[in-house]
This record gives C-alpha cells, structure tokens and sequence, in this order.
C-alpha cells in the first residue's frame, strides 16, 4: 500500500491527469453495457421512473424468462454455436495450413498465389455475383452458408504467414533429418510453438462467427435457421408478437409487456456466452499479441 502512495506522489501532472481521463473513458466505455444489464434485469416503467439509472430499482425477469419460452432462441442459439465451434475450427485449419505453405520460399508460383491473396484484399466479386456463387453450389437455407463463404480472412492469412517466417530454417532441417514430413513438422512443431499466437487468431474468427449476420441475412430465409444475430435483430427491430403474448401470459392481466426489457435481456444472453471465452484465452491473447515485438 505505501509503494502504491509512493508511486502516486512520485507521478508527475501530465501522469495522473492520464490516469484520470483513462478512467472516464472506461467508465464511459463500460456504461453502456451495464445500462442493459440492469434495464434487462428490471422493466421500462422503473428505468424511466428512477433516471439516471445505476441500479435495477425493480427486479423483474420477465425479458429473460420470455426469451426463455420462445422456442426460436434455442433454435438460434444451436445455430450460432455449430457456427461458431465448426467455423473457427474450418477457419483456423485453412489459414494455418495455407499461411504455412505460403511461408516456404521454395514453393513454386509463391508470388504469383501471394498476388492473387493480395488482389482479394482489394477487390471483391460483388453481393449479387456472390450470392449466384452460393445459389448454384446448393448453400441457400443452409448452415455452411455462414461458413464457407468466409472461410478464410486474407489479412489473418498474411499476418499468419509472416509470423510462420520468422521461425528459423534449421528447425525444419532438423526435423526432416529425423523423418518428419510437412504434416509432421507443422502439426507436431509449428504449431505447439505457435499455441499463443493461434489462440489470439482463434478468439477473433470466434468472435466473427458468434456476431455473424451478414451472410444469413443474404442465404438464410428459413426463420429455424437464422443465428442468434439475426434473432437479437428481429427483437430488436421489430418486437415480435409472439414474445409479448407470451410475455403478457406470465404477468397476468395486471402486468404491462415491457418491450425494452426483453430487448435488454436479448442483448445480454447473446454477448455473455462469448465473453466468457475471453478468460480462458486471455494469457495467450497477451503472449500473441506481443508476438513479434521483441527481437531477442
């Protein structure tokens, strides 16, 4: 305690000013967010009542136990997690085995398949060309449809392939003395030694999956397969009859259905699950992003 006053008294002006706008900014920053919880844990005539709002004056689970109820969330919520899971898993294959590939020297039209990476980065085939693309290969109302089309981020693909080059040459020397083939050596070698660094790229194509909309938007039209994006959207675009019936059969006829609420309560339940990964990761995160930083 008396090194921390210690180090306070020793701070200069400019110092503890930055500390003092860092903390607003992260209080700013964090408002928002604790906002919907607590208006998801209590109802719009309370939150309009008691303003500012810091803490649930009404403690009313209505938003989550009508969430609850409605058997599209659950249906939703399989689909964003067999994305998520199958996708991060198609996504983290693809890029570390084409990032490593691309990484050799020797490899034969190397610069020209690096070209062509690059000329993706900058150009695209357009909405309706690709949406004609999923059509005739079959993917419309279909899962792999938020899957393969973006199966492989170019920029992670470059950033992978750097890193992949920076590891020296007599370690795969080393290894094809003792037998290893490119399998063995990527799979047994480069990636145990790359663990932080797959972490860090495996939390951000996670996080792309779970927040995936766009594609179902474009090739899902079945409301059972729509992901939890597309189901937070409808809640929150257009309140849905459904969960107010619902929601007005739990209150009884002296309750009032509380929209924002429920609205509140979808938001939490869709962005809970994928902070909880953040933990598990966090170290690797912190060693990953550092990677390449240092020069030894």
């Amino acid at each position: 305690m008396q090194n921390k006053k210690s180090k306070l008294k020793k701070s200069s002006p400019f110092e503890i000013i930055l500390i003092i706008v860092l903390a607003i900014l992260a209080l700013i920053t964090i408002y928002p967010f604790y906002n919907v919880v607590i208006v998801s844990l209590s109802n719009t005539q309370a939150s309009a009542t008691y303003s500012p709002y810091f803490y649930p004056h009404v403690f009313d689970l209505t938003g989550y136990k009508t969430i609850m109820q409605d058997p599209y969330f659950f249906k939703s919520l399989n689909t964003t997690v067999f994305v998520t899971v199958v996708g991060t898993a198609v996504n983290m294959f693809l890029s570390v085995t084409a990032s490593y590939v691309l990484s050799k020297k020797r490899l034969l039209g190397r610069n020209f398949f690096l070209g062509m990476i690059l000329f993706t980065m900058l150009f695209s085939g357009g909405m309706i060309p690709t949406y004609l693309v999923v059509k005739n290969f079959g993917l419309t109302n279909n899962v792999w449809a938020m899957i393969l089309p973006c199966a492989l981020n170019t920029y992670y693909l470059i950033i992978m392939k750097n890193y992949f080059t920076t590891f020296p040459i007599s370690l795969e020397e080393a290894a094809k003395i003792d037998g290893a083939n490119e399998f063995t050596i990527l799979f047994r070698i480069y990636v145990p030694i790359s663990a932080p660094f797959i972490a860090t790229f495996s939390l951000f194509y996670a996080v792309e999956r779970w927040n995936e909309w766009w594609n179902a938007l474009l090739y899902i039209n079945q409301k059972s397969l729509a992901p939890l994006q597309i189901y937070l959207r409808d809640v929150l675009v257009s309140f849905n009859n459904q969960l107010a019936t619902q929601a007005q059969s739990m209150l009884g006829s002296q309750g009032k259905v509380h929209v924002q609420s429920i609205q509140m309560a979808t938001i939490v339940i869709a962005t809970v699950p994928i902070l909880c990964v953040y933990p598990f990761l966090q170290k690797y995160f912190v060693k990953g992003a550092m990677v390449g930083s240092i020069k030894e």
